[in-house]
């Protein structure tokens, strides 16, 4: 039975993480260990982390959770206190306000785990849901059949919320603190980079594996987000090469209007 880590990262986040842990707690798979790295948080956001504990082992769910909270130097510096504290076989990054979608999820997810010989990364589909955590559309971009590093030439085909890394390459490949806002798209592609050269499978696990909450520090933040993208493209693919993707994005987004 695999076990699979969430990390989850708050700061004052109280207004939106019930759902998170909610969904979390839900779960019908046992062998789960959620790290809920906090940032300090000066709102009830470790009160409700308290009340979760108590939930979880009065439900004796099999889970496992772990609580750090102090002062970070941002989100993806909580994260990388998140992969220094790592155990089980994947983690994913669960953000609060984001969320499981059933609580068969994780159930489902370690089935089809067990038909392939340790994948580097499972991924999934992912539904956006507002501030309230009501379903809004699919997501725009959707993964393709068979994922690969050079995918994301075409953009974030797999949101950070449904890409599940094997640990070993999760903590060998930590979040480049250069980035503010677009670091999990640098990592994603690193962590598939390392698959590639070790020759490990990527598993497409054809469901919806995450509820993404709009209004998160990318929306908040576009502009610069869009701008540090863009030179994660260039890093990975090339000066010329992401330049005329970037030309051709723009020409399709101007044919479809």
């Amino acid at each position: 039975m695999i076990r699979i880590t969430y990390v989850t990262i708050t700061y004052n986040a109280a207004q939106v993480l019930q759902r998170t842990l909610d969904s979390v707690l839900s779960q019908d798979y046992p062998n789960i260990v959620h790290l809920i790295i906090d940032g300090a948080s000066t709102d009830d956001t470790l009160k409700l982390v308290d009340d979760y504990i108590a939930r979880s082992n009065a439900a004796e769910n099999g889970h496992r959770i772990q609580v750090t909270s102090e002062p970070d130097k941002g989100i993806y510096d909580a994260m990388n206190k998140g992969l220094r504290s790592l155990d089980g076989d994947y983690v994913c990054y669960l953000n609060a306000g984001d969320f499981l979608p059933a609580p068969d999820t994780v159930s489902k997810i370690a089935q089809q785990v067990e038909n392939v010989q340790c994948p580097a990364v499972l991924y999934g589909d992912t539904d956006i849901v507002d501030g309230e955590g009501r379903f809004l559309r699919h997501r725009r971009l959707a993964p393709p059949e068979n994922l690969t590093w050079r995918s994301f030439r075409q953009g974030m085909l797999v949101c950070h919320q449904a890409f599940y890394a094997r640990t070993d390459f999760a903590i060998a490949t930590p979040y480049d603190m250069q980035y503010r806002y677009s670091a999990d798209v640098d990592w994603c592609i690193r962590v598939m980079k390392a698959a590639q050269k070790e020759n490990v499978p990527l598993l497409n696990l054809h469901m919806v594996v995450a509820n993404y909450t709009e209004e998160g520090q990318t929306t908040l933040h576009h502009r610069e987000s869009l701008w540090e993208r863009y030179r994660v493209m260039e890093h990975h693919y090339g000066r010329v090469q992401t330049f005329l993707l970037h030309c051709w994005f723009a020409v399709r987004s101007f044919l479809k209007h």
